[in-house]
């Protein structure tokens, strides 16, 4: 299936792009999942160390994201009393809404009491990860782990279901490898179990993160199902998110990745719907992102801030010229005040306006 990420331009640089005629599709202006309405019809994916509040707000503020999720959480550490990091991974703001928290983890009752918990957080939606390819939580029986046991599977979507009224779907990949594609059947099953809509990530497990997501797998459940269905992989610009929704029919498109390199995708996608082109980020607009996000995560005084602040500058300054002092700055500096200040004078240097020749 085509795509567009050999002609998408750089994400440095002004003015606007606009496209010539080709199978897109707009992405939907919104949908609805169960009781709650999405718009527009984008989806920020979870991601470990990645999507916490103040990440989710900042896509938030930025515009054009219908749905924000949670890291996904472990639903055993959320029950337990001394696991203070999973309750931090459910912690939010009003202004985040709609919200859905993702969980994992392979013990029907375990999940089913972590949910009524999530319902009782206030979370819109309740989200069930099995798509998770790290070895660790897949050792666990967690994430893409579970794809081999759908009988358990069904156990944890009727557990949970019958837990919690707040709309509940699963994100999950397309099998264990290539020799056990499982997304139809396990559509099918999230369907007959109530859940509210599923979302595919179109790699198998084996692959990770690597090689190309198999579109064609997403047109595949969207078929199968009559409830939503989200598309998830290799969306790296809005050409992407319409060539995907002409494509497969999805109801909805995630992105996860590119979210950090690119946080202005929502928006693109939601300009180049609405026009034809959109916008490209000038280094006044990337100075302004950096700095706004890195003093949204010093004020919100998170555990590990330094740490994520040096972990985004290799994002937020890809395709900067001179990009690479800054972040060699950023990763000597020894405080957040200190990255702030080196972000400042590197952007404030670049913005200053050149003396006219006397």
């Amino acid at each position: 299936m085509e795509k567009f990420w050999d002609n998408s331009p750089g994400l440095c640089g002004a003015g606007a792009l606009a496209r010539e005629a080709a199978p897109l599709l707009p992405v939907p202006a919104g949908l609805s999942i169960g009781t709650v309405t999405i718009s527009p019809a984008t989806v920020l994916a979870p991601m470990a160390g990645v999507t916490d509040t103040v990440f989710r707000r900042f896509i938030r503020n930025l515009g054009g994201c219908g749905l924000i999720m949670t890291e996904f959480t472990s639903a055993d550490g959320v029950l337990r009393k001394k696991d203070q990091k999973a309750k931090r991974y459910l912690h939010f703001y009003e202004d985040e809404h709609p919200i859905s928290a993702q969980l994992f983890g392979s013990d029907p009752k375990v999940l089913s009491d972590a949910s009524r918990l999530v319902e009782d957080l206030g979370f819109d939606l309740i989200d069930l990860n099995l798509g998770c390819p790290a070895k660790k939580v897949v050792k666990c029986n967690g994430g893409s782990g579970l794809l081999r046991d759908l009988p358990l599977i069904r156990r944890i979507f009727e557990s949970v279901r019958a837990a919690v009224k707040i709309p509940f779907t699963v994100k999950f990949r397309a099998g264990w490898n290539d020799d056990e594609i499982v997304c139809v059947d396990l559509a099918h099953l999230a369907e007959d179990c109530g859940l509210c809509a599923v979302a595919l990530h179109a790699r198998t497990r084996e692959q990770g993160y690597s090689g190309n997501a198999r579109w064609e797998w997403i047109a595949s459940v969207k078929q199968a199902i009559k409830i939503p269905v989200i598309g998830n992989g290799d969306i790296r610009s809005p050409e992407d998110a319409c060539a995907m929704v002409a494509q497969t029919g999805c109801d909805a498109v995630m992105i996860g990745r590119m979210a950090p390199a690119n946080p202005w995708i929502f928006r693109q996608i939601e300009q180049y719907v609405e026009s034809g082109v959109y916008t490209q980020p000038t280094e006044a607009d990337r100075y302004q992102m950096i700095r706004t996000y890195f003093q949204m995560l010093l004020e919100e005084e998170m555990p590990g801030s330094e740490g994520k602040m040096k972990q985004f500058a290799s994002w937020f300054t890809h395709g900067v010229p001179g990009g690479a002092a800054l972040r060699k700055a950023i990763y000597e500096a020894k405080s957040g005040a200190e990255i702030l200040e080196s972000v400042e004078i590197f952007f404030e240097t670049k913005l200053a306006p050149v003396p006219a020749s006397q």
